[in-house]
């Protein structure tokens, strides 16, 4: 072929291939829930490794090098700050210079954060130092429906628009609307929290007006929920059935990884720590059609970014050295599982702690850990994280004798049914939240109280209403329905939290505040300073008849054998 022949063909073939549709590809990865899981690498000698912010990185990198760094949005839809030692020692013990969740993230390069109800909870000294850093980053920690109650306008960054892939595109950020009713308010002082239905839409009809955008993406610390409109705090699905004008609706919150479509808005929630995320891909073609499809993809454990590991390893050793200072012996094992189907030592201890460390007459406490244990022998303080991950305060509260009764019938309802085939609640799903991969607990296990400082028994054979019978007080004396009594009890709880105290033990929301007659220290703390008054934890301190009284299924003969079967079906 001539050579002046070849360049018209050439030229020909490049024309065509510039005036033909050609589409922009825009990834969007999401992670949430990630609750600490920043480092691959166990604190304790023996334990697994596990995925980690590190392993997500990994992924995010070969990604962006594969498809160049502008076709990238990285978000989080929020609880970044609990629920494992290293943020705990860096919101509360290491606490001079950069947060290393700032320094995590600016590291891995995300784009947005959406503030979690446990980002709230760590209090305003944390919450509003991380904010501060993470915009000196250019990243926004995003909560449009936290208004501000003096300014009216939103406490954190309400969107921001990026230009990635080819495409302007706005997240809209949003936080959980339930704050309200599981943290006591000098948490979220000088805010209100709005229903994301219609707060979204509102926002989300604004940012199309003012800013023009070709993609619109609602960032949530929302559980995806049933989409019946009846969960303040998992409004998910709700939204997707009713918003227009939204290309991605991202939710956390639940820990439970989901993917759905519906009139072009594609829902994805990639789960919790770090064990997914989520990935959405957009192309656009000239003439403006838009092709979206969204999955979640597992991250691998054993695949982290070496670099990353390198340079947040001094991190790393000094969390572990906090995680393994001694603490005290335990003469026993503590194992949650053992909550599910009676007194356990593991309650026990943590009602032991309520009731001396209140003078309370009563106490409620759940299993916080859904399949945890704490060997016997030297107990190291990453055991109180097993033993209480949250930082929740203790409270005492005024109650009735009959709204003491009623709580409880309201506690077992979530947790036994009338037998059949079970006695538990449980179903035959899995559960992505504690890990179950058959049978589990239709309800959430940490709202499973019970009471210490009575004595009572909790007939199966009998419907809702009719289970509890509350005997005598612990030391023998008569439990009086008409009179009151003082109720150690978590400040989650305290707040309106598992609604047991609303629903149940029919309290108002307004009466709350007025019913609370003292608020204590972080239990986690009072449990690691009992440990260290007493040295050695052993059964006479935690199974005291006398102070705990005590409680039981009845009838043995129809409980035993269920309890059994249904435990072996979760666990």
């Amino acid at each position: 072929m001539k050579p002046h022949i070849a360049s018209i063909i050439l030229f020909f073939v490049l024309l065509v291939t510039a005036c033909s549709p050609r589409e922009r590809a825009l990834h969007i990865v999401t992670t949430g829930d990630v609750h600490g899981s920043w480092f691959d690498e166990p604190y304790v000698e023996g334990q697994a490794k596990k995925t980690s912010l590190m392993s997500v990185y990994a992924w995010v990198d070969s990604l962006r090098r594969s498809v160049g760094k502008q076709n990238v949005l990285l978000l989080d839809a929020g609880d970044c700050l609990q629920g494992d030692n290293a943020p705990y020692y860096y919101n509360y013990v290491e606490t001079e210079g950069e947060h290393l969740f700032v320094q995590l993230v600016a590291y891995m390069g995300y784009d947005a954060i959406a503030v979690g109800n446990h980002d709230i909870e760590t209090g305003h000294k944390v919450y509003d130092k991380i904010a501060a850093q993470l915009q000196a980053h250019g990243i926004p920690f995003m909560g449009a429906n936290a208004i501000d109650v003096k300014t009216g306008n939103a406490y954190f960054t309400s969107y921001e628009v990026f230009e990635r892939g080819g495409l302007r595109v706005a997240v809209l950020g949003f936080t959980n609307p339930n704050m309200e009713a599981w943290l006591d308010e000098p948490i979220w002082e000088g805010m209100r929290f709005e229903s994301l239905i219609p707060s979204v839409q509102d926002w989300v009809d604004r940012v199309r007006e003012q800013e023009n955008p070709d993609l619109v993406v609602v960032l949530t610390h929302s559980g995806t929920g049933n989409g019946d409109g009846l969960s303040l705090e998992s409004q998910g699905l709700d939204l997707l059935n009713s918003l227009h004008d939204v290309d991605v609706l991202v939710c956390s919150h639940d820990h439970r990884p989901y993917v759905k479509e519906k009139n072009g808005t594609w829902l994805i929630n990639g789960g919790a720590r770090a064990g997914n995320v989520g990935h959405v891909t957009v192309s656009k073609a000239k003439d403006g059609t838009k092709k979206i499809h969204g999955e979640t993809i597992r991250m691998n454990k054993d695949k982290v970014d070496q670099a990353m590991k390198k340079q947040f390893q001094p991190a790393f050793e000094l969390v572990k050295g906090f995680t393994l200072q001694p603490v005290g012996q335990l003469s026993m094992e503590l194992r949650t599982r053992d909550a599910y189907k009676g007194m356990s030592d593991y309650v026990n201890l943590v009602h032991t702690v309520q009731l001396e460390s209140s003078g309370a007459q009563i106490s409620f406490a759940a299993p916080l850990t859904f399949n945890g244990s704490v060997k016997a022998g030297q107990v190291i303080y990453y055991d109180m994280f097993t033993i209480y991950p949250f930082e929740n305060q203790l409270y005492v509260m005024k109650m009735k004798g009959s709204e003491i009764k009623n709580y409880l019938e309201y506690s077992y309802d979530g947790w036994i049914q009338t037998p059949g085939q079970h006695v538990l609640k449980i179903e035959d799903e899995p559960d992505a939240r504690t890990g179950a991969s058959k049978w589990s607990f239709v309800g959430r296990t940490y709202n499973f109280d019970s009471a210490a400082g009575l004595v009572y028994t909790v007939d199966v054979t009998k419907p809702f209403g009719k289970r509890v019978k509350i005997s005598s007080m612990a030391d023998g004396s008569r439990f009086d329905p008409d009179a009151w009594y003082n109720v150690a009890m978590t400040s989650y709880r305290a707040s309106g939290g598992g609604d047991l105290l609303l629903d149940g033990g029919g309290l108002d929301k307004e009466e709350l505040e007025e019913r609370t007659v003292a608020r204590l220290p972080e239990v986690r703390m009072m449990i690691y300073q009992y440990f260290t008054q007493h040295g050695t934890v052993n059964a006479s301190l935690i199974r005291d008849r006398s102070v705990l009284g005590e409680w039981h299924f009845v009838p043995e003969k129809v409980v035993a054998p269920l309890m059994e079967k249904d435990m072996n079906l979760i666990f």
